[in-house]
């Protein structure tokens, strides 16, 4: 049977849930709930939850509407107190609420909200892993695998029942019959894994606000995916006219300058699943954010060959988000545009603001590769 406390927790979590979905478009605009708290949850601002109750006055205080009075004098009849310090506003005050929510139920609720339907890995996704587990014991076996304890107790009841068991010169020797062994089973456990690399353009034109909104789309991006598949990895690329393989923290906090040679990372990219993630064994995602300025025509025609030849054949998905960015071009989404059509290994997004952040991860999400 269900206690109250449970069908009170059970409520309130409902309405977390759906508060979280009226506001999602706000908290990944404003990006209030990218910092992992814990072990898989994150911390969520939100308006003060309160259950409508009543409250009863003060004693002495007299009926409503008894008794004479004037417009404008106090209710209390405490004329000349003041509460509080400062000056009087018009805005509510601010009630906050941490709310700890689990990344599985962050993602579920993104899918939800953005219709996002389940991934179905391609090609070989399930790769099986073995685990033994010791779930008994049997009577032949490696010496390294003896239970003492069991022996012990089987060569003790066998002499105790035969009748030489002497409790003043208690010596127990074990013969073969006497030694059991721990059994163990192998249970296949199968899982599919899969590999996210993201690249960013980090040169002269990509400035903070740029570098936030890929901060906030990657978290997004991450927390979709990880409830998707069990076993999965991150990589980050940073690029400016030179590609290199950074951590997270370096990724998102790098300050560059200079030119964009975007081929580098490309290039980079599939060195990296070259060498480490074989395409049959792996379900690989990649994601590119820039602001659409590249260093020559030449090298867009260069990473046009990469995709073509290179990455395409190797990824399930290829996502390309262009950052609007007062000091790019925006030219580059137009050129793989022309150049690949409908291809659908490619989905390509334009980010104009904070605000179209939601759209941009409903671009990148939606086809379920």
């Amino acid at each position: 049977m269900i206690s109250r406390i449970d069908q009170d927790h059970s409520r309130f979590r409902e309405i977390v849930r759906g508060k979280v979905r009226q506001n999602l478009r706000k908290y990944m605009s404003r990006g209030d709930i990218i910092a992992p708290q814990g072990k898989g949850t994150v911390k969520i601002p939100m308006p003060q939850i309160t259950i409508p109750r009543f409250t009863f006055g003060e004693k002495g205080g007299g009926g409503v509407g008894q008794g004479e009075g004037e417009p404008g004098d106090p209710v209390d009849g405490k004329e000349g107190q003041q509460s509080g310090k400062g000056k009087a506003g018009q805005g509510e005050g601010d009630k906050g609420l941490d709310v700890e929510v689990s990344l599985e139920e962050l993602a579920e609720i993104l899918g939800e909200e953005l219709g996002l339907p389940r991934i179905e890995p391609r090609g070989v996704d399930s790769l099986e892993t073995r685990k033994d587990r010791y779930v008994g014991l049997r009577s032949t076996g490696p010496e390294s695998l003896r239970s003492f304890k069991a022996t012990y107790k089987r060569a003790l009841r066998r002499q105790i029942a035969m009748g030489t068991y002497d409790p003043a010169r208690p010596v127990i020797v074990p013969i073969r019959e006497d030694r059991r062994y721990r059994s163990w089973r192998t249970d296949p456990r199968p899982h599919s894994n899969a590999v996210i690399i993201y690249m960013m353009d980090v040169s002269g034109s990509m400035g903070d606000e740029q570098k936030e909104i890929v901060r906030i789309e990657s978290f997004w991006i991450d927390t979709w995916l990880r409830s998707q598949y069990k076993g999965i990895e991150s990589r980050y690329i940073i690029h400016d006219a030179t590609a290199r393989l950074v951590e997270r923290e370096v990724f998102f906090r790098t300050r560059e300058s200079g030119g964009t040679m975007i081929s580098s990372a490309y290039r980079l990219c599939n060195e990296l699943i070259d060498n480490e993630y074989n395409p049959e064994l792996w379900n690989i995602y990649a994601f590119h954010f820039s602001d659409g300025d590249n260093w020559s025509v030449d090298d867009t025609s260069n990473c046009i060959s990469l995709l073509r030849a290179e990455l395409f054949p190797k990824v399930n998905q290829f996502g390309y988000g262009q950052v609007e960015s007062p000091y790019g071009s925006g030219q580059f989404i137009k050129d793989l545009r022309a150049a690949f059509g409908k291809e659908e290994v490619l989905v390509t997004s334009e980010i104009k603001g904070r605000d179209e952040i939601m759209d941009s991860i409903r671009d990148f999400l939606r086809r379920g590769r």
